[in-house]
């Protein structure tokens, strides 16, 4: 089957380059066209059509549809705007030019002219009377009906993702109104924008881990910019009193649902005022661009509805983890019972954290997931931020402030710290920890030093992650969703095209191999009873059915712990195969999850030894049976997980206990409000649900070829998919 469909997919590639090439040598060739006048788009002249009915209107556009009918044929063109129907006859334009139509395939670009009118049925559309093709599409576009859903693929091929995702091309769009709503207001404050330098040789101004490189001319070491902050200080020393910039940073850490290697981030700085005046801008920084862009100042994010009208919430940092965690740190004297609170509340730490830096690791445990609608958070240690001015009144503290909304950080702003004594001694505490292990600490700037030395006036300045606004205002659950291309582990060579392939015909692979190499995996196979990863099988179908399967399970398991951990790894596995683009193979993966420790309660000295036993006696299928046992690789089989399918059960299987664990931790006792920070603290933690294997879940990630923050991320949602379903059977066992 699979053989036969790989043929029918190359017969029709085939078919695309030989269309192309009839057209070049009738002197037709697209590519020779350079040029073609547009006078509307699409939406336009739909929300126009009253004016421009029956006027002469050019399009361009790509075509997503066909419907030949004899004499007359409609097609729908796709362009920035949206889509329209093009009604195409032959009496209009010609019967060569109809013959050609008829041989346009769905992808090709094209430019139609015709009339605005509107069908019997009441449809806008144009009524063609010339076509020309202007670009040809030598590939196949994923199947209209199920669109492009992988999103692995998506990020990858964004240029695919905004052809087929409508919601895509208008998320970036919005993007787009964003960033100049941000730029109108602040220039008509005053605010200057300005540019400065990427690579820097001392990378400062917030807490994070640079990328290195090497400037060949110059023969130096260079980093490139972690923030704009240093440099715009600069500018407010040299008289420049309100200055901003919209540029990207880039960051040495992990990839998750909130954080990106490169991201885009706006600085602003100005002089003569405070962090109470960056809370006021921020309030209507914020206000004036939801109603610009959105055209309200109350927008939905996920289920709930954030209010930006309503004047924003302020809460010290003190008193929102009085609030939340029980713990008054006014009354916690020194370290040392800060430490001991840890210990009790079961905070991981580090031995070189103080007092400061326990209270913020108690705000992001039990604080950061309430603050869904807008608050700023106000007054930090001086421990986590070097460049910020104490409080007079109370110097353990700073005057600072992080805008909290949907329980993420959307900014972070500072009383500017202008006394270069006080400068030099908080840059002196950063190197010590870095040389204890912080490799997030800074190092000092002698030129940023000297600046300060000649002197800056009271300041106030402000960071905002603009991809998280853009997440906000388009109702966006991960920041991949608003980066056109988000950074992305490289495939190995084919690995993508075989992914694409794989999505564009009903998730069944196409392994691209030629006639020597099949003869050769053939003659290997022949060999061989069973060859459970043979690469010429249509997609894995269970041989049980998952009602048979629950009950097999039920035989040798009735410990509830035993069967919820199978539920939610079925649940985990059914997610996985859909998002990895194996859903017609859904039911295989998660029988293969729900059934994957059925030997564990009653053998656990024999666990996958004695499965095979008991799965060939209920009729399981030999590849669902390998599958099952590799899960156990390196500990308690020798069946090496092979398929991504039995690398995802590997990875995954450790790896939901510890997001469980995590959970139960939480006050919710609920995945719905994890995010991948709070596991890893608990990843760190080797004492903290020490039977889950880090090292598993390590070479799992490996294996799979992710990095540990992407597989966190997506067995987190993962699990979120599945955490009703669960419990409700647990309800009924």
């Amino acid at each position: 089957m699979a053989e036969v469909q790989n043929q029918d997919i190359n017969q029709l590639l085939k078919v695309r380059r030989e269309k192309l090439a009839t057209l070049q040598e009738n002197g037709k060739d697209p590519f020779q066209i350079t040029k073609y006048d547009v006078t509307h788009h699409s939406q336009e002249i739909k929300d126009n059509f009253d004016a421009l009915e029956g006027q002469q209107v050019s399009i361009a556009g790509r075509v997503m549809s066909k419907r030949i009918m004899g004499k007359a044929s409609f097609c729908n063109v796709q362009d920035l705007q949206g889509d329209i129907q093009s009604y195409v006859a032959r009496d209009s334009i010609g019967e060569e030019a109809y013959a050609d139509f008829k041989k346009y395939d769905v992808g090709d670009i094209v430019g139609i002219e015709g009339e605005v009118f509107r069908t019997k049925t009441g449809e806008k559309s144009i009524h063609v009377n010339k076509m020309t093709l202007l670009s040809k599409s030598l590939q196949i576009l994923p199947e209209k009906y199920h669109g492009l859903v992988n999103t692995d693929i998506r990020y990858r091929q964004r240029y695919t993702d905004l052809i087929m995702n409508e919601d895509v091309k208008k998320t970036f769009v919005v993007r787009s109104k964003i960033i100049s709503s941000i730029r109108r207001y602040l220039d008509g404050q005053g605010f200057l924008e300005v540019e400065t330098p990427m690579l820097v040789s001392n990378a400062g101004g917030a807490a994070a881990r640079p990328f290195e490189t090497h400037y060949n001319a110059l023969d130096e070491d260079v980093k490139l910019r972690i923030s704009l902050e240093l440099y715009l200080k600069r500018l407010i020393v040299g008289g420049m009193e309100r200055v901003y910039e919209i540029g990207r940073v880039f960051r040495n850490e992990g990839l998750d649902a909130r954080h990106n290697p490169e991201f885009t981030l706006m600085e602003l700085y100005q002089a003569y005022t405070d962090y109470y005046g960056m809370m006021e801008l921020t309030e209507s920084m914020f206000r004036h661009v939801a109603k610009e862009v959105c055209g309200t100042t109350t927008v939905p994010y996920g289920e709930a509805i954030i209010d930006l009208g309503q004047p924003f919430a302020r809460m010290t940092m003190v008193e929102a983890v009085q609030k939340y965690a029980g713990v008054d740190f006014n009354t916690v004297k020194d370290t040392a019972e800060a430490k001991r609170l840890a210990d009790e509340k079961g905070i991981h730490y580090e031995d070189r954290h103080k007092k400061g830096d326990i209270l913020n690791l108690f705000f992001e445990e039990y604080v950061e997931e309430h603050l869904v609608q807008p608050t700023f958070i106000m007054d930090h240690p001086i421990e986590i931020s070097p460049l910020t001015k104490k409080k007079p009144e109370n110097p353990e503290y700073v005057e600072r402030f992080e805008l909290f909304i949907t329980g993420r950080e959307m900014c972070n702003a500072y009383s500017e710290l202008n006394d270069p004594i006080d400068q030099r001694e908080r840059f002196r505490a950063q190197e010590e920890a870095l040389a204890a292990g912080d490799e997030e600490a800074n190092t000092t700037d002698e030129d940023f030093m000297n600046a300060l030395e000649i002197g800056m006036p009271p300041t106030g300045g402000i960071g905002y992650g603009i991809d998280r606004l853009v997440m906000l205002l388009t109702n966006s659950p991960a920041i991949r969703d608003v980066l056109l291309f988000p950074t992305m582990k490289s495939l190995e060579k084919g690995q993508e095209k075989k992914a694409a392939d794989k999505e564009k015909h009903g998730g069944q692979d196409k392994s691209g191999k030629n006639d020597e190499q099949r003869d050769h995996d053939e003659s290997e196979k022949n060999e061989k009873k069973v060859d459970v990863h043979s690469q010429e099988q249509t997609a894995k179908q269970s041989s049980i059915t998952r009602e048979q399967a629950w009950d097999l399970l039920r035989k040798y398991n009735k410990e509830p712990f035993h069967l919820q951990h199978a539920l939610t790894v079925e649940g985990v596995m059914r997610w996985y195969a859909k998002e990895l683009g194996y859903g017609a193979e859904e039911d295989f993966w998660g029988i293969t999850g729900l059934l994957h420790d059925i030997d564990f309660e009653l053998y656990p000295e024999e666990h996958c030894k004695k499965a095979p036993e008991l799965l060939r006696e209920a009729g399981v299928s030999e590849d669902m049976i390998y599958a099952i046992c590799s899960h156990g690789f390196g500990m308690c089989s020798e069946e090496e997980p092979k398929l991504e399918m039995e690398k995802v059960l590997f990875a995954a299987d450790e790896l939901t206990g510890l997001i469980w664990f995590c959970a139960l931790m939480r006050p919710s006792k609920s995945t719905m409000d994890m995010e991948v920070k709070s596991l890893k603290k608990k990843f760190k933690d080797k004492k903290f649900a020490a039977g889950c294997s880090r090292e598993t879940i390590a070479q799992g990630a490996e294996r799979l070829g992710w990095e540990l923050d992407e597989l966190f991320d997506k067995t987190i949602l993962a699990m979120r998919s599945c955490e009703a379903d669960v419990a409700a059977a647990m309800e009924k066992a």
